[in-house]
């Protein structure tokens, strides 16, 4: 049973923080330049409600790519896997999270898995709703349900950034979009992708979401199934294969357990059956993997056994 009190993951986050130093924050778009380096926090939130945490576990980060697999598990709820598999396929890729090459390559074009860029957009693509403003509500009201959190909003200075420079990713849509993967205005598609990917978060609203993830889809304290059993397994095996971009299998062996990274260093973890952990440290690895936060995953997994290999 890991970490029995919060003294104990603050000596386990001492020992990650010192690989800080290693990382760098993204700096590609602008207003992710400015988070602070050093930052570090960690939470676990166990099925009895139970939660231990350390470091500076009320700083707020965008979800980025976390966001992928909740939107993801929105859209088999809302479409069905049949549909949502016609458009995306299942296959990992070796590829950046933004690669286009692999789309020229497919046939017919569809990106390969709902992790990288092109694939999410195309699940964003798939959220219901009669504006972005709709689809929008519906995407951040589904994180507050599954963080337990009200008061969960987006950063409007985060989304106008990522906005003004996703030259990669309009190109990515208008790709698809001469595919017939995606068939909506590519500037809508983008305005609620980049929304969806500032929503705020700290790590205890990770660790609060991978629980249920970890849990198939149930509510800790309510008992509630916020998603279907399957999706949620269908969520965590694309977090096992693809989750932390192209460091995914030499994660899988050093960690081992479903893991999605974004590139405001954020992590969200989902032991099954066991708990959530949630992550917050901007400095990333040159795959875009928060480098002390994966050194903590490392240090937790290989004391408390975590692997699920």
């Amino acid at each position: 049973m890991p970490c029995q009190s919060n003294e104990e993951l603050e000596s386990i986050l001492l020992e990650a923080k010192q690989y800080t130093r290693e990382g760098k924050v993204a700096d590609y778009i602008p207003a992710l330049s400015k988070a602070n380096p050093d930052d570090l926090s960690v939470a676990i939130y166990h099925p009895d409600g139970t939660c231990y945490s350390a470091g500076c576990i009320q700083e707020k980060i965008t979800l980025q790519s976390i966001s992928k697999v909740i939107t993801l598990a929105l859209a088999l709820m809302e479409s069905g896997e049949e549909y949502v598999f016609s458009k995306v396929g299942y296959e990992p890729t070796g590829d950046p999270f933004n690669s286009i090459v692999k789309l020229e390559m497919s046939n017919p074009s569809k990106p390969l898995n709902p992790m990288i860029n092109a694939g999410a957009l195309a699940v964003t693509h798939m959220i219901k709703g009669n504006s972005v403003e709709e689809r929008f509500r519906k995407i951040i009201d589904f994180v507050k349900r599954l963080s337990g959190n009200e008061e969960i909003s987006y950063s409007a200075e985060v989304a106008k950034s990522e906005f003004e420079t996703s030259h990669l990713n309009r190109a990515l849509c208008f790709f698809m979009k001469q595919h017939g993967i995606i068939n909506e205005d590519v500037e809508e598609l983008l305005d609620l992708y980049t929304k969806q990917c500032s929503i705020e978060v700290n790590c205890l609203d990770l660790a609060r979401i991978g629980i249920v993830f970890a849990l198939n889809g149930k509510e800790p304290i309510t008992n509630k199934q916020l998603m279907p059993a399957h999706v949620a397994r269908i969520c965590k095996t694309f977090m096992v294969t693809c989750g932390m971009y192209n460091a995914s299998g030499e994660f899988a062996v050093r960690v081992g357990i479903p893991a999605k990274s974004g590139v405001a260093g954020g992590i969200l973890g989902a032991v099954p059956n066991r708990f959530g952990i949630g992550i917050s440290g901007p400095a990333l690895d040159d795959k875009g993997n928060s480098v002390a936060g994966l050194k903590l995953l490392e240090i937790l997994a290989s004391k408390y056994e975590l692997s699920m290999f």
